[in-house]
Parts: structure tokens; sequence; C-alpha cells
């Protein structure tokens, strides 16, 4: 399959090398790119992305104000957010609207060809270092006035479906949890499915997100 990729970023220059990085992969067509938020939605009605690579700081709209648009939308592709810092407020608040992860702009270039393909497949790019680091800034600078809002929507769980979401949220991987809980990857796989329809939430990233809103891992210790 050959994943469609749309680039929006402000800096011609960034624009330049993200395509000669990511146009050389077999698997990956660039269809289009763009050089502010706004026009980010015409150019996704127009080619039908599956992955927009989305710079955070633009002029006339940025990169979150697009990225909550795109998401917004029944058919959305999935965003990977680019970015020069690992816990900036905006990158939380574009992970909330549903981005698939992020990636620094001095990624090198192979595990930036990786992040577009694993979010293509609907993986999220986040390891779980990273994801520690943010669920600790999350911690520090807005959970406890969202801790009751998030307690009560993750009460509507199932007791097996709270305890992969809290997996979720410790950033494992749908095998690490599978052995954690002693159930079969197809299974982890069904209550995360279960879990995102209740909560409506649009991927992993919003799970752990919430989790950590909620102070459920302050139950179980240390989240790695």
């Amino acid at each position: 399959m050959t994943i469609r990729l749309l680039i929006v970023d402000d800096d011609p220059l960034v624009r330049a090398g993200l395509t000669f990085m990511l146009g050389g992969a077999d698997d990956i067509e660039i269809v289009a790119e763009a050089a502010d938020g706004s026009e980010a939605a015409a150019l996704t009605d127009q080619h039908r992305p599956d992955v927009v690579l989305m710079d955070i700081r633009m002029p006339v709209m940025d990169g979150l104000a697009a990225t909550e648009v795109l998401r917004g939308r029944p058919d959305a592709p999935e965003v990977v957010v680019l970015t020069t810092f690992h816990a900036d407020e905006q990158v939380l608040r574009a992970l909330r609207a549903g981005a698939a992860g992020f990636v620094l702009k001095d990624t090198p270039p192979a595990q930036i060809v990786e992040s577009v393909r694993r979010v293509a497949a609907g993986d999220p790019v986040l390891s779980p270092a990273v994801t520690r680091q943010l669920m600790s800034h999350v911690a520090e600078s807005s959970a406890g006035p969202r801790r009751p809002t998030a307690a009560r929507r993750l009460d509507g769980l199932a007791e097996r479906e709270r305890e992969v979401a809290v997996a979720v949220g410790r950033g494992q991987s749908n095998a690490e949890i599978a052995a954690t809980l002693y159930m079969s990857v197809p299974t982890v796989k069904t209550h995360v499915s279960r879990v995102l329809a209740k909560l409506g939430l649009n991927n992993r990233v919003q799970i752990a997100l919430l989790v950590h809103d909620a102070g459920l891992l302050d139950e179980g210790g240390d989240v790695g």
C-alpha cells in the first residue's frame, strides 16, 4: 500500500528537506505541500492524504487549529506533529485533539519515515519513554483541574477495559499488555477498541492522556 502524505510547514527549506527525505521511500507518495494550516483543509479535500505531517508554529492558522479541524472530520487523516520540543503545551493540545503522535524536527530521517509508516498502520508514534515524559508534564501542569472529569469518564469502563486503559497509559504495547494481564494480543486489541468507542477517543495517545488526567497511575506507582 502506498501512503499518501501531506506536508504542512511554513519553512520552505524544511518542506524541501522533508520532501527529499520522505519522497525517496518506495511506499510513500507526497501528494501536496502546504505553507500554513489554513491550506491543509483544502488540500486534504483535494488529495485525500492518509497522513499529515504538521508543523505546530505557523502563521494564519497554526498546526494546533489545523489538527483540530482535520481530526474533527468523518474521514480524518492521521496527523503527526512536527515540533522542536518534547513537552510543549501545544503538542499536548494537539495530542488531545487526536494527533497520533509527534516527531522532533531533528529526528534522524529514517525514524521520520518509520513514524509515517507506523501512523499509517494505526500505531501511535510515542515511545514509552516519551510517553512518560509527556505524562509527567501533564501531571505538573494540568491534571489537577481535569481529574474529576477524567475519572468520571473512566468510571464507565468495565474492569478489564480499565486495566487495559491503565496499561496503555503506562506506554505498554499490545504484546506487553497481553503478557501483563494474561490475555491474548487479539483480546487486548478488542479491549482497546472498546475503550476508544466508549470514551469517544481517536487513538491510544488520548487514552494515555485521559488515564494520567484521572490520576490512575498514581494508584499503581511507577509508570515504567
